[in-house]
């Protein structure tokens, strides 16, 4: 067979790549900590944290303090839409999850050895071709350096254990970290990669939190994951290495409704979300 003609029954078989958006997403913004929909005409601060995530359009979402004022269900379908699945932990006070507009095959919880009131989520989600990720939402402890660690430790021992090497992995959520070196970091590093850079806002500045001096949230990959990163494109303008939104800041809102320019500053939104973006084959 020609090699061209060979190249051509090669991308009909396998199809172009997928490009697939994971977010990052602590966006609850009521003193309940729990997420109300988005009711249309920005009026209720509560909807901010959903109107974000519509403007962002993720395929994947690791989202913490998943707790909803409507059921759960309803307020996926209002904001992501009815093809997307979720996972949630269940008999937790904030718990975390995993909201994928692939298909979960099978989820559940890892023990978090600090806290009691959330664990780490884990979902295996099967991507177009047959091929899973692994995705991972975690909500680390607020309150120290060293209870971090530990965490991550644990993280990573759940890891080795239950993800297969070859496997696609992504961790991401709220690592409540206050510094680029701390120590769960390197922990991490063992089954993860840490960039140099990381995904940055409008104005180059990688923090999360809300007044924007401490890199709280993230999104991982291990290795094969990493490999397959591409810049975010998002309202005409390119992130290479990803993009913390923070509608405060953002040039080009207009382009991405319904963000409202005070949605990350509403009361009680204490976290920016995170975007990056990777085309599997």
């Amino acid at each position: 067979m020609a090699a061209a003609l060979w190249l051509g029954v090669l991308a009909s078989a396998h199809g172009e790549p997928v490009r697939v958006r994971i977010v990052a997403a602590n966006l609850t913004s009521d003193n309940l900590q729990a997420y109300s929909p988005d009711n249309g005409n920005h009026s209720n601060p509560e909807g901010a944290g959903a109107r974000i995530l519509k403007s962002l359009k993720p395929d994947i979402v690791l989202i913490q303090e998943f707790n909803t004022t409507v059921p759960v269900r309803q307020w996926v379908n209002a904001t992501l839409g009815e093809e997307h699945t979720f996972t949630r932990e269940e008999g937790r006070q904030i718990p975390n999850g995993i909201i994928s507009r692939f298909p979960i095959v099978e989820s559940g919880a890892w023990d978090d050895p600090v806290l009691d009131n959330r664990d780490f989520a884990w979902a295996r989600i099967r991507l177009p071709g047959g091929r899973d990720l692994w995705a991972v939402s975690v909500h680390l402890h607020s309150k120290g350096e060293t209870s971090r660690a530990t965490q991550a430790a644990a993280l990573v021992r759940w890891i080795r254990e239950k993800v297969p090497a070859d496997a696609l992995l992504v961790v991401g959520g709220d690592f409540n970290t206050r510094r680029a070196d701390e120590k769960c970091f390197q922990t991490m590093r063992g089954v993860l990669v840490v960039p140099d850079k990381l995904p940055v806002d409008d104005l180059g500045n990688p923090a999360t939190n809300a007044p924007r001096n401490r890199p709280y949230d993230l999104v991982l990959g291990n290795a094969g994951l990493q490999r397959l990163e591409v810049p975010v494109e998002l309202a005409g303008l390119t992130f290479p290495g990803g993009l913390v939104f923070d509608t405060r800041v953002f040039a080009a809102l207009e382009k991405c409704p319904p963000a409202q320019a005070g949605d990350s500053g509403v009361p009680f939104m204490q976290h920016m979300a995170v975007v990056r973006d990777f085309k599997l084959p």
